[in-house]
């Protein structure tokens, strides 16, 4: 499934991750640890139901970028004030937004431009769907990254990004 009430491990145990601060780029964070693709939307308010056992963490607030929860500022761990009808969700739905593989068919893109969200990679160029030269979506043109500073990191963002694990 695609979405759900977020869940997390550790130390041993299950628990759910209060609402706190909960945003989209929290939920694109999740989507992307999950190799999910689509369009992330996070979910307040236990939508996907209350959990059960520990509230593991609070007050999430990742930049969008991170390859894992545990890159984001956050509570430490058990650390919460909430109950869990604050329990976090997301939807990493495949569904809705930009479906970078359709893109990379040049024919298509004019018709998907107008939706593309800012920041929405392809890779253009390549052999195959999974290897070109990185592009990215920015005031409604596609750019290219410059390769300074560009380490194996930065390719496992963009690999993640495009649903690839």
């Amino acid at each position: 499934s695609f979405e759900g009430r977020v869940e997390v491990y550790h130390n041993g145990k299950w628990g759910t991750i209060c609402d706190d601060q909960w945003d989209d780029r929290d939920a694109e964070v999740v989507c992307r640890q999950l190799g999910l693709s689509g369009t992330p939307k996070a979910l307040s308010w236990a939508h996907y139901g209350q959990g059960s056992g520990p509230i593991l963490l609070d007050e999430v607030q990742c930049s969008g970028n991170e390859l894992s929860l545990d890159q984001c500022k956050k509570s430490d761990w058990g650390q919460q004030n909430c109950d869990h009808i604050e329990d976090a969700g997301v939807s990493c739905d495949p569904f809705t937004g930009t479906d970078v593989q359709i893109c990379q068919l040049d024919a298509y893109c004019p018709f998907l431009l107008p939706s593309l969200a800012e920041g929405t990679v392809r890779l253009a160029g390549g052999r195959s769907p999974s290897e070109g030269r990185v592009e990215v979506y920015y005031n409604g043109d596609w750019g290219t990254v410059c390769d300074d500073g560009w380490t194996d990191l930065g390719a496992q963002v963009v690999c993640r990004q495009l649903g690839f694990r």
